[in-house]
């Protein structure tokens, strides 16, 4: 059971990782196509230099060993940049599809979180 959690965890924090380190890294970019949907998302430019940082600096901090509280806040900070992108394209009206990249982002930041070994954790509980 122990080693079947400990390959869910890797897998979804590598997928995560790699989700979040090429949206942050395209971001930084400022790509025409993420400069415009900011736009139509009704936010100004600059978000995606902070996102974008933001991003990176998550994936460094769930990567790394120790920091534990550092990765509780990242898994948070991950939580609300994703449900605030999935929220965003609803306001808009957008079509259910530019909704689905930040909910696999989500899901797999919940999976990863939920996973996450004992040492990866803050506070663990012994029964």
């Amino acid at each position: 059971m122990e080693k079947r959690n400990k390959i869910i965890y890797w897998i979804s924090t590598l997928w995560l990782a790699l989700g979040m380190a090429s949206t942050g890294i395209v971001q930084l970019l400022g790509m025409k196509e993420e400069t415009e949907m900011m736009a139509h998302l009704g936010y100004p430019p600059y978000f995606l230099t902070i996102i974008g940082i933001w991003k990176i600096l998550g994936v460094i901090a769930i990567l790394i060993p120790k920091f534990t509280l550092l990765k509780e806040w990242t898994y948070a900070g991950f939580f609300f940049v994703m449900s605030g992108a999935i929220f965003s394209h609803i306001a808009s009206h957008d079509p259910v599809k530019e909704s689905l990249p930040p909910l696999l982002l989500l899901v797999l930041t919940l999976i990863s979180w939920y996973f996450r070994p004992a040492n990866r954790k803050t506070i663990t509980v012994k029964s």
